[in-house]
């Protein structure tokens, strides 16, 4: 089975490789995926997926912010968690990071990177794309790279050549891996590799996975921040994850939603209850609830799950509280760093279906009343946010004239309110055009 992470097959041509998907870059951008698709069958979904969100927002020719400099970026990056796996980086792939032909790069859960080192030949040649300590690479501000779709997808992946949304970064290929704590789950960033046309290789690709495990490894080795402490999540996933003192345990789709709608509820529930939030008015079944509610229970522990009334003992974190609890602070960028997706979104539970919508409009909300155009331009860049029309007015009122990512709101304003059946002019005139 091909491996669709992987830029090129077994025995492919790189230069002919880079012909085609150069002209269905080209023609993505005059006519879109399907385009996109004709002039180029074997367009890895990975990447078409990335353009599509890359273009919402981002100029072919846009070259990434610098956010952080000087002692502000010393300070950030020696209190970020990455700074304790940095001389495994350097162990790893310092020979290749050295050898005058690669660039190694450690980046942020939001892409900022952190660490580029390499050969200063090599390194001077990334400078003219702001391939630079302190740069925003996510796809956001990038456009379809390595690092920045390793991110947006958290999966291993490798970028070849005019697969990179941005033109200016095309003459690259690259291979990142995304690296979480390894107690909590939470993303930390990526490690990647970025050089010339020969990365385009499995074994690139298997190094830094490698690399990325190892680093995990090291952190769990180095001992969980919170002992004990459960992390579950249920954001941008169909089924929960339990992460515990390192340890994964991936639920089914009805255990996610027990444990959900019981972490909603600290108090606890009655069987009745959760019945009614599981099933719905006309289907109670309390012989299977006890039964699923028995089965969860070998799961989580006995320590963990009371009953009488069902609830949740001992310190569990959840994503999605951890969310609507930085909006309760007054915090919608945080609140908007921490959100994966919506809430089980295969669900539909009424409970589940309930609570998933009081996370989003929330969010959206609060991101809605900021008027911030970098956390308008993430929020359209989630699920929940791409089809949704007032966030791109806002966006597009929110951005200067001259801004290159606002001739791409309005047009997502245009085919929005033809999707809609709205008049156009109307949608527009709320731009303040």
């Amino acid at each position: 089975m091909v491996d669709p992470w992987l830029a090129l097959e077994f025995g492919a041509d790189p230069a002919e490789r880079i012909a085609q998907v150069g002209a269905a870059h080209e023609a993505f951008l005059t006519g879109g995926s399907e385009a996109a698709r004709r002039t180029d069958r074997h367009l890895r979904d990975v990447v078409a997926r990335s353009w599509n969100r890359s273009a919402r927002l981002l100029d072919p020719e846009a070259t990434p912010p610098v956010e952080l400099t000087d002692n502000a970026l010393a300070s950030y990056r020696a209190a970020h968690p990455l700074a304790r796996v940095l001389p495994l980086f350097r162990d790893l792939l310092g020979g290749i990071a050295t050898d005058g032909a690669h660039l190694m790069a450690v980046c942020d859960e939001h892409g900022r990177l952190l660490w580029v080192e390499g050969h200063p030949g090599v390194l001077r040649h990334a400078e003219r794309m702001n391939f630079v300590p302190g740069a925003r690479w996510d796809e956001t501000h990038a456009g379809t790279n390595a690092p920045g779709t390793a991110l947006a997808v958290d999966h291993s992946v490798q970028i070849f050549a005019t697969e990179h949304f941005a033109r200016p970064v095309q003459r690259w290929t690259c291979a990142a891996a995304p690296i979480h704590d390894p107690a909590s789950g939470r993303l930390l960033g990526a490690i990647d590799i970025t050089g010339g046309d020969h990365l385009a290789t499995p074994q690139s690709l298997a190094l830094v996975r490698a690399t990325a495990r190892a680093a995990e490894a090291q952190l769990a080795a180095d001992g969980p921040v919170e002992p004990g402490v459960r992390h579950i999540a249920a954001l941008g996933r169909d089924e929960a994850e339990l992460r515990v003192d390192g340890r994964r345990i991936r639920l089914g789709r009805r255990h996610s939603e027990l444990l959900v709608l019981l972490l909603d509820h600290p108090e606890g529930r009655t069987g009745e209850q959760l019945g009614l939030d599981l099933y719905g008015d006309d289907r109670l079944h309390p012989v299977t609830l006890r039964a699923e509610l028995s089965r969860l229970r070998r799961v989580l522990g006995p320590e963990l799950l009371d009953s009488r009334p069902y609830r949740l003992r001992g310190t569990v974190r959840a994503d999605f509280r951890t969310v609507t609890e930085l909006l309760a602070g007054g915090d919608p960028a945080g609140a908007l760093d921490a959100y994966a997706g919506p809430l089980l979104p295969g669900s539909d539970a009424p409970g589940v279906t309930r609570l998933r919508r009081l996370v989003d409009g929330q969010l959206r909300a609060a991101v809605l009343a900021a008027g911030d155009p970098a956390l308008l331009a993430a929020w359209t860049a989630t699920p929940a946010g791409a089809d949704d029309l007032a966030a791109w007015q806002v966006l597009a009122r929110a951005l200067p004239p001259g801004a290159p990512r606002r001739p791409l709101a309005v047009a997502r304003i245009r085919q929005l309110s033809i999707e809609y059946g709205l008049p156009y002019a109307t949608s527009l005139q709320r731009t303040g055009n």
